[in-house]
């Protein structure tokens, strides 16, 4: 692709990081003067538990911006929750997203692999393969896409176990959402693990983070020790083609239950330009 352009898909920011109203959200993204956000939660709640008029506006309010939405951050197989919670819920919420998806014109919803809850791990990944591939059924059925995003659960940290998912489901309705900025909580080198991995990637999140584990600190990406720049340069050099979307953690840590307030658009603001500015310098 031609050096100018990259990434083709763009730069975006999960909303809910930078405001928790919708207005908010779609306000900085414009401040960037990007085109594409990302949807997580409005007012504090979760996509799929927004009822209909909430999800006509949504929808009235994303169309009006002339922004298009890039992805929907589900809570499937996410830190919330274990293995052992009963499948239902997960069920409803996709199929719930399934149809917000094709309200926006959006095709990808990022999961998780679910954490463990005490089993032997074979039997864990079993569980975890059973879920997805029924996931991804229902995903390609609704013509969009699940993305795994290395966070949580069987397949978060180890590219054979993301791998093994990935093929033993065998869906064209799965791939993999990799944040760069999840290695110093969880305990791997991002670079390491998206040099396996990228060819598998759809989609990208950009925070960067110093110290490890519960103390973990997020900063500016390109100030921390994630290798953000060394992942954009693996990226690049793969011809990744999707979109590059910043969750910067400077206001909003949904595992910590710490959601933007009036402060966090200037936050949210500095990291997206901090991001194009280091997406310029690894053109």
């Amino acid at each position: 692709m031609p050096a100018d352009t990259w990434p083709a898909g763009g730069l975006a920011g999960i909303g809910d990081e930078a405001a928790p109203t919708l207005t908010g959200q779609l306000r900085a993204v414009e401040l960037l003067g990007w085109d594409a956000v990302e949807l997580r939660t409005v007012d504090g709640h979760a996509l799929a538990d927004l009822d209909r008029a909430c999800r006509d506006r949504l929808v009235r309010a994303v169309r009006d911006a002339g922004l298009r939405v890039v992805c929907l951050d589900s809570r499937i197989g996410g830190w919330a929750g274990t293995i052992a919670d009963p499948f239902d819920p997960d069920r409803a919420e996709l199929a719930s997203l399934a149809e917000l998806c094709a309200d926006l014109g959006t095709r990808y919803v990022r999961i998780m692999s679910y954490p463990n809850a005490g089993l032997p791990e074979p039997r864990w990944r079993q569980e975890v393969v059973d879920r997805v591939r029924h996931l991804a059924d229902l995903a390609e059925s609704a013509g969009i896409t699940l993305l795994h995003e290395n966070c949580v659960g069987w397949a978060a940290s180890r590219a054979d176990r993301a791998l093994d998912l990935l093929h033993t489901v065998g869906s064209p309705a799965l791939r993999l959402l990799f944040d760069i900025g999840n290695g110093p909580a969880h305990g791997y080198t991002a670079a390491d693990l998206l040099a396996e991995l990228v060819p598998f990637v759809a989609h990208v999140h950009v925070k960067d983070a110093v110290g490890d584990g519960e103390d973990t600190t997020y900063t500016l990406p390109g100030d921390g020790r994630a290798g953000v720049v060394a992942c954009l340069r693996l990226l690049s050099a793969a011809g990744y083609d999707g979109v590059l979307s910043i969750e910067p953690h400077l206001a909003t840590r949904p595992h910590e239950d710490r959601w933007a307030d009036a402060g966090g658009t200037a936050a949210f603001v500095a990291a997206g330009h901090r991001l194009a500015e280091l997406v310029r310098g690894v053109r």
